[in-house]
């Protein structure tokens, strides 16, 4: 059986990112098109992605007549094909999972959102405003409390859809500043993530990418 996973540049599209480790974490087989979403060949290409997949967006997974056009739907997906491992057995964990997963993909993009998921790349990076550096701590807060509620070293505990959601935004807060000691358990648990043999391999190729500067940044 053959899957195909539409995904993209690895230092731009981080939805991909979550959709290729579900897959990965879950050792799924499936064949990866990447999609070169720079500017300005992004829309030529998205729209030909468009041809089958209504959003003309990626990620898109193909398996045989079936099209799996979001990021989260492809995570879930990944877990029921796969052990199931990737969502707490228990019913209100796993529901706190899904919130963390449906609050990455509707707002927590709009904390410091000029820190995108490229910008984790620049090698010269921006000093954060008052408001951004505000928001970035509040989050570190946040995440502290979720682990001392599950005792880590993930998110919930385990290992979860909830953590692969988050990564990218991990990775973009982090790389523009540094988990403070006073949140020793987002630490740990920034450490552990990043140093997942997949995670290391997608981040691994996206730094010997050239950077995509976007506009902004350093404004």
């Amino acid at each position: 059986m053959v899957r195909t996973l539409y995904s993209g540049n690895r230092n731009a599209s981080s939805w991909a990112f979550r959709a290729w480790l579900a897959l990965k974490e879950q050792n799924i087989s499936f064949e990866e098109v990447i999609i070169d979403i720079r500017r300005p060949q992004r829309w030529k290409n998205l729209a030909e992605i468009g041809a089958f997949s209504p959003p003309a967006a990626v990620p898109v997974l193909v398996d045989q007549e079936v099209v799996i056009y979001d990021s989260s739907a492809i995570m879930e997906y990944a877990n029921d094909i796969g052990d199931g491992g990737l969502l707490p057995e228990e019913y209100k964990s796993r529901a706190q999972a899904r919130s963390l997963v449906a609050w990455q993909h509707s707002t927590l993009g709009r904390i410091c959102p000029a820190l995108s998921f490229e910008s984790a790349f620049y090698v010269e990076k921006k000093s954060l405003n008052s408001l951004e550096l505000e928001k970035a701590l509040w989050l570190y807060s946040v995440w502290e409390d979720y682990l001392k509620r599950s005792g880590g070293p993930y998110i919930m505990g385990e290992y979860s859809l909830a953590d692969i959601a988050l990564l990218p935004s991990v990775v973009r807060l982090t790389a523009h500043l540094a988990v403070p000691a006073s949140y020793p358990l987002t630490q740990l648990w920034v450490e552990v993530l990043l140093n997942r043999p997949y995670v290391k391999e997608w981040l691994n190729e996206a730094y010997e990418q050239a950077p995509i500067y976007l506009e902004g940044y350093f404004t």
